[in-house]
């Protein structure tokens, strides 16, 4: 009996040493990260990028806060502090995330990691390099601190964070492991390492959830300089960056100093550019891209228009219902909605014909289900929902109506009213009218400029149907309130696709997301079969079952006819001031990333 004791115990402790994880310098969704752990730095970063000057940038709004972490400030935040566009500026994040792998996470705050592979469970070993802007360490106490104050204070996506999570341990100063429950899944330990962490010693938990413009501390590569509420704010590079050599980030954070000037309207905003106020233009109008840059700077060669072709799949842009209105609740009248926008009239009138129609959210890439008929993966996961997605949808032959061009093709419009009179509607007087004899009317709430002389088009269209469409412009801090509140009819926003799509479509699409305010979920929908579809695509364990996942979440997206799709770009434009200068070759597939820009006045 003894021996057997002993054995057992010896194969006890053999089976654990086996199972033990090892620590690694990354993670990625499927497959092994692409970078080995001797990296230097990411493929699209120049190491050898000059440190000095200055860039300046400009955006459209205001600000009234430095906290980027409540719902207070989610939509007044000032940029920079966390900014997937500049940069995290002034926290550092456990892990940083290569924009030149569709979701592959490497070591900042956090220098290793590890994991079983069920994902059971995820540590993070911190640096002990990592140190705050006030010299202090960074340590397990600051995460454990984070993640409990944002779950307690935070806003959507951050105090959700600890949903998934069964147990949050301390195992040393420098070391942190978080087991999770049955709401986890294969995608949820990325999202923990794109945590950004506070201190805890400089962070106040009574009043957290208030706006501030106190300055807090940091821990990443920029301190704040100047701020002017509304206005601008200014950072500058803190020397003693402790991560300045880590090799993710070799290569970024290469100013300076960094202004963001903040504009009243695009139109301020850009002849802000034109008088060289900041430093680059990112520019998504074909119009005015083709048109409104012959000035002095760029026929002197002082300012350099750039385009970059896409690698990402589409997106989405559009007309978004509000379905928690009653006369958007019936799919018929949404359908017939869709009909009514004439693409090819907008295209050819207000575009130069220079945009491409949008058929799926994952449009250009193998996640798309446009002209791809369901797989048996799909059709088994679609399975359980047999009126989710339509015929033509499911067998890929699904494709938005081409118009003639006219702005009111006949022959398109009466299949409209088909479908409006299907839903109960009928024209009397010219006006589409209900069963009670009260007009269809919604208003639309754009955003900008651009978006208002698209929503003008469309209603245009929809007024020879006899549909009374108004159209509401208010300010930035207006337009906000509402849509953070859906306090609207219908709003025109775009949808970013990646070659990830992971646990942000729980707070777009899921039924999650309908109640709590603050999320992206404008549409209001509450849909089991997207639901399922989200849970299938975060979950999956291959390559193959995550892309047949997403296709079907595509299809049922689709089906629902939840927005009018718009149209799409094949590149991206930005122009930019000709010393601000880029890494030279193939760009990531995500697209250029500022972060790793330079001011070439300081080679």
């Amino acid at each position: 009996m003894k021996f057997a004791s002993a054995l057992t115990v010896a194969i006890f402790t053999i089976g654990s040493i086996a199972a033990q994880a090892e620590p690694l310098h990354g993670i990625s969704m499927h497959g092994e990260p692409a970078l080995p752990a001797d990296y230097k730095h990411f493929p699209y970063a120049n190491p050898n990028a000059p440190k000095g000057g200055k860039i300046s940038y400009g955006v459209v709004g205001t600000f009234d806060s430095l906290n980027p972490f409540i719902l207070k400030s989610m939509r007044t935040r000032a940029r920079g502090i966390i900014d997937p566009e500049y940069g995290n500026l002034y926290y550092d994040t456990l892990m940083q995330r290569s924009r030149d792998e569709a979701f592959t996470m490497y070591g900042l705050l956090a220098e290793t990691v590890e994991w079983d592979e069920e994902r059971t469970y995820l540590q993070f070993n911190l640096n002990p390099n990592a140190r705050w802007h006030d010299g202090m360490p960074v340590t397990a106490d600051d995460v454990i601190f984070t993640f409990e104050i944002l779950r307690d204070q935070g806003r959507p996506p951050y105090n959700r964070r600890l949903n998934r999570v069964e147990k949050m341990e301390k195992i040393s100063d420098l070391s942190v492991k978080f087991t999770f429950n049955e709401k986890s899944n294969r995608e949820f330990p990325l999202i923990l390492a794109l945590m950004p962490i506070l201190p805890k010693h400089d962070t106040d938990p009574e009043g957290f959830d208030s706006s501030t413009m106190d300055i807090p501390v940091g821990s990443g590569p920029y301190k704040i300089k100047d701020v002017r509420p509304g206005e601008r704010i200014v950072y500058e590079r803190d020397p003693n960056y402790w991560a300045k050599d880590i090799p993710s980030k070799v290569g970024f954070d290469n100013y300076d100093e960094i202004r963001i000037e903040y504009f009243l309207s695009q139109t301020a905003q850009f002849e802000a550019f034109k008088k060289g106020l900041f430093d680059v233009y990112p520019d998504g109008n074909p119009s005015h891209w083709s048109r409104a840059y012959d000035f002095a700077a760029v026929n002197d060669g002082d300012i350099v228009k750039e385009a970059f072709k896409k690698e990402r799949p589409s997106g989405m842009f559009g007309f978004v219902f509000n379905t928690r209105r009653e006369i958007f609740q019936d799919i018929r009248v949404r359908k017939a909605l869709s009909l009514a926008f004439d693409f090819e009239w907008v295209n050819k009138n207000l575009y130069n014909g220079v945009y491409t129609r949008t058929n799926s959210f994952w449009q250009g890439s193998n996640l798309s289900s446009y002209k791809t008929p369901a797989n048996d993966i799909e059709k088994a996961l679609l399975a359980p929902f047999p009126d989710a997605v339509s015929d033509d949808i499911m067998n890929g032959t699904y494709e938005l109506p081409v118009s003639d061009g006219s702005g009111r093709d006949r022959k398109i419009l009466r299949q409209a009213l088909g479908l409006f009179k299907e839903a109960g509607y009928e024209i009397k007087d010219g006006k589409l009218v209900d069963g009670s004899g009260k007009q269809l009317a919604f208003e639309v709430l754009p955003q900008n400029e651009d978006q208002e002389k698209l929503a003008i088009a469309y209603q245009r269209f929809v007024k020879a149907l006899g549909i009374d469409m108004t159209l509401r412009t208010v300010d930035d801090a207006q337009y906000q309130q509402r849509s953070q509140t859906y306090d609207f009819d219908i709003i025109i926003k775009a949808f970013s696709s990646s070659f990830s799509p992971g646990a942000e479509q729980i707070w777009r699409w899921s039924s999650r997301a309908v109640e709590p305010e603050g999320t992206f979920n404008f549409a209001g929908v509450a849909n089991p079969a997207i639901d399922a579809m989200i849970d299938a695509l975060v979950n999956a364990r291959t390559t193959e079952d995550f892309q047949a996942a997403v296709r079907a979440y595509d299809r049922t997206l689709l089906s629902g006819h939840y927005l009018i799709p718009a149209y799409h770009l094949g590149e991206t434009w930005i122009a930019r001031r000709e010393y601000i200068k880029f890494p030279e070759g193939k760009q990531p597939i995500y697209g250029y990333q500022l972060p790793v820009w330079w001011d070439s006045r300081a080679e």
